[in-house]
């Protein structure tokens, strides 16, 4: 499996979800959180030059997106990258939510979690409709998965 794929760090989507909030929590601004996150988007793992392409390419983002997702053993692993720093971290977040769970798990892990951490109203319009483009790839994938099955 190519080392791409991040791999969960958090029992559960809740779990991952609820630590993310923990951790930005601890910055009191958000330009401190925005560092945080950047940091987090340095972290993902290299994204193969092959899958920086069109059919990779996460459409409705302002940046370039890229994403690629996989089944294995009943999980959805997935890898990306984007081509702008505070992206890769927005990127970094999702997978840590969503990545290494059941398809059925990620459908019944509602994005709004981005709007209750305050990320949607910190971002500039175009990011926050970029990170829902992110979030809906990683939805769709994971309800043809349910559907395959």
């Amino acid at each position: 499996m190519p080392e791409a794929f991040v791999q969960p760090e958090d029992p559960s989507a809740a779990a991952a979800i609820a630590a993310i909030g923990e951790e930005l929590d601890v910055f009191d601004d958000w330009m401190d959180r925005y560092q945080y996150i950047i940091e987090l988007g340095r972290k993902l793992p290299s994204f193969p030059a092959e899958w920086q392409n069109d059919a990779h390419r996460v459409p409705g983002c302002q940046s370039q997106v890229w994403m690629e997702a996989v089944v294995r053993d009943g999980r959805m692993l997935l890898a990306g990258a984007s081509d702008a720093a505070i992206v890769s971290g927005l990127v970094a977040l999702l997978l840590r939510v969503y990545s290494g769970r059941p398809p059925a798990e990620v459908l019944a892990t509602d994005p709004v979690f981005l709007r209750d951490l305050g990320l949607l109203e910190a971002l500039s319009t175009n990011r926050g409709n970029g990170i829902a483009a992110m979030a809906r790839r990683i939805r769709d994938v994971a309800q043809a998965c349910t559907a395959a099955a």
